[in-house]
């Protein structure tokens, strides 16, 4: 399963796309949106992204958050300045590019690779493929490890990859749930999918 074209990702954020979209969820009365896609935020950008997140604003009139912002603000509240980004293997060399120019453009230091040799299906990925894959190949040279991709399932890796690597571990689903708990004003305690998520309580 590969991310959809570049060409489909800028075509799914165009009003055609997000108004009935959007009016649908309006009319189940939503408290906040949230536009799980990492790949678009590498492919529109972060000002875009921004724009992006007005529009959807606009016309729901509800809070809006994206996973490439999410994840920018959540290693912010960390002060990490040099992450490793882990993609799932139906991430191309194309898609690794676009994330380190992201990140790079807001000032984070960044070492992109892909999880080549784990499930290339999304729903044959098991927590211990993802745990066993980043403990082996990143170093300390980091100060976070970001798990990129919405359809990668390894939200239950986090907490362990932490214990093994000793760094944040932020992941694509982890940091929108994240911003949705700030964006609602939201105070749960969540226990078990990583430091981030704990200080979500404070």
């Amino acid at each position: 399963m590969a991310p959809a074209s570049l060409e489909v990702v800028v075509e799914r954020t165009e009003p055609a796309a997000l108004q009935p979209a959007v009016a649908r969820l309006c009319e189940a009365s939503v408290d906040v949106i949230a536009y799980a896609s990492t790949t678009t935020g590498y492919t529109l950008g972060r000002a875009a992204e921004l724009e992006l997140v007005e529009r959807l604003h606009q016309l729901s009139k509800v809070p809006v958050v994206t996973s490439g912002i999410a994840t920018t603000l959540a290693l912010g509240a960390f002060g990490v300045r040099r992450v490793a980004v882990v993609h799932p293997p139906w991430f191309d060399d194309d898609m690794a590019d676009l994330a380190a120019a992201y990140f790079r453009r807001q000032g984070i230091d960044v070492a992109v690779s892909t999880a080549t040799s784990i499930p290339k299906k999304p729903e044959r990925v098991r927590p211990e493929h993802v745990i066993d894959w980043v403990s082996s190949h990143e170093g300390a040279s980091t100060e976070a490890i970001f798990i990129a991709g919405n359809g990668f399932r390894a939200a239950q890796a986090i907490e362990t990859l932490e214990h093994r690597t000793g760094q944040l571990v932020v992941e694509a689903n982890q940091v929108l749930l994240y911003s949705i708990l700030a964006a609602t004003r939201t105070t749960l305690q969540i226990n078990g999918y990583g430091r981030l998520l704990r200080s979500s309580r404070s």
